[in-house]
């Protein structure tokens, strides 16, 4: 495969996100601006560039998607961004609010070899420190049968896998209630007013949850 520049690699891993979480499973020109921070028509240009790569099906004035070979790329610097989150979470001690800007520039790596001795060292991880699924070396994405917290059932025992928003303002709101992956939660009472939630933490303290947070955060449910 051709090398591809650093802004083609973030664009293509812009479209996959998006299209990953698109009904319809198409892009627009305006998502892809809006998700880039730059004006529709520097993005024209690079879809251009991008299907004369045949990395995208893309004809102006209507939607695209990524092709066959555009989403094995996208997938490789996905699963490269995540493996480098996931090392610097566990291993370098990186809080995980912290780890994704360092991953955005260790993603555009070249070597497959690291990239593979480095999944190796990390025990084959499934998930980023996110919750995050990542691709193993052949693009496929692990199963996860895990749902939002908001509607996971009264006094039904769950725990945290991932989370939705990843900004650093967010994951610093959880850790100062002291929550984060792995966490056990158990729903104890659902405000009708606003949604917000009751939850009991590690079998401990119980806090109040907004209904914002609870849309955020993806659980697993468990035996209790």
């Amino acid at each position: 495969m051709s090398a591809l520049t650093f802004t083609e690699e973030n664009y293509l891993k812009a479209i996959y996100n998006i299209q990953h979480n698109s009904a319809a499973g198409e892009v627009s020109v305006n998502e892809i601006a809006e998700r880039m921070q730059t004006r529709p028509a520097t993005v024209t240009d690079m879809l251009r560039k991008l299907s004369e790569k045949a990395l995208i099906h893309y004809e102006k004035y209507k939607k695209l998607h990524l092709s066959e070979q555009g989403t094995t790329r996208a997938l490789q610097i996905i699963r490269k961004h995540r493996l480098w989150e996931t090392f610097l979470h566990h291993k370098l001690n990186f809080s995980w609010d912290e780890v994704h800007e360092v991953a955005e520039q260790l993603e555009h790596i070249q070597s497959q070899k690291l990239v593979e001795r480095l999944d190796d060292y990390l025990g084959y991880p499934q998930f980023d420190p996110h919750g995050d699924p990542i691709p193993n070396s052949e693009g496929v994405l692990p199963v996860s049968s895990a749902q939002l917290l908001n509607e996971t059932e009264i006094d039904r025992a769950c725990t945290i896998v991932a989370v939705k928003d990843t900004s650093s303002a967010f994951l610093r709101q959880l850790e100062r209630l002291n929550l984060q992956i792995g966490t056990r939660l158990n729903i104890q009472e659902r405000m009708p007013f606003d949604n917000s939630i009751l939850v009991e933490i590690d079998g401990k303290n119980a806090v109040m949850l907004s209904e914002k947070i609870a849309l955020n955060i993806i659980v697993q449910t468990t035996e209790s």
